[in-house]
């Protein structure tokens, strides 16, 4: 039987930046993606990716944040892990569970028995995807709008690894994050853009009323974005 060959993909990397007029800097890099679902493949295509980004940009230090890496810490960051204890509540719950319950759509939601529901179950909630188009979300009372886009979901991992303190040493390391994982056709959200951004709100010493929406939502608009919106409006995808 012949041997599938390997294909040419692109992927984005989400690089943290200081001096500049945008928080994270997305570009797309071309790799070369070893055919198949075993782990060893996964592994393999994401050491292309990083040589690529290593080569291109001169950075020693990429962070792979999906499952896929075998990285302990990415398994920390995750979203489906990482913790963000809520000041209305009281209750510590991870950001995927928050992001997921706190959708509001046109016919119904939000939906906050997915705050202890196990996180890949709600994320898959059928309620998520049978209730209309999303309108916005509501966290424990406090409305975010859809714009500007990932506001809500960076605000929530950012305060979320904020208070996970233990984790910002190996964090503030890395020059670049991916995650091979993510597919910007099917989603805008992406946990590695959102660790980028904290990674350079901390670098740039903003982190500090973070908490606070309105402050975080000043500060989002304040500088230009670069997800991978603009990629898909120029054709990349």
């Amino acid at each position: 039987m012949e041997q599938s060959k390997n294909a040419v993909e692109q992927k984005p990397v989400f690089m943290p930046r200081v001096n500049s007029d945008n928080l994270v800097k997305t570009d797309m890099v071309r790799f070369e993606r070893h055919v198949g679902f075993a782990s060893r493949q996964k592994k393999k295509s994401i050491n292309d990716l990083h040589q690529v980004i290593r080569k291109k940009y001169g950075f020693n230090n990429v962070l792979e944040l999906s499952s896929k890496s075998g990285n302990k810490l990415s398994f920390l960051l995750s979203p489906l892990s990482l913790q963000l204890t809520d000041e209305h509540s009281g209750g510590q719950y991870s950001v995927e569970n928050i992001f997921q319950a706190s959708k509001v759509f046109e016919q119904g939601g939000p939906y906050t028995d997915l705050l202890t529901a196990p996180p890949r179950q709600a994320k898959k909630d059928e309620r998520l995807h049978d209730s209309g188009q999303l309108v916005g979300y509501n966290d424990f009372g406090v409305e975010w709008g859809l714009e500007p886009l990932t506001a809500f979901y960076d605000w929530l991992y950012i305060n979320a690894l904020k208070q996970n303190s233990q984790l910002h040493e190996e964090v503030m390391q890395y020059q670049a994050f991916t995650d091979i994982e993510f597919n910007p056709k099917k989603s805008i959200h992406c946990a590695a853009y959102s660790l980028a951004m904290f990674v350079a709100l901390n670098k740039r010493e903003l982190l500090g009323n973070v908490e606070d929406p309105g402050t975080f939502y000043d500060l989002h608009t304040e500088f230009k974005l670069s997800n991978t919106e603009h990629l898909l409006e120029q054709g990349w995808f």
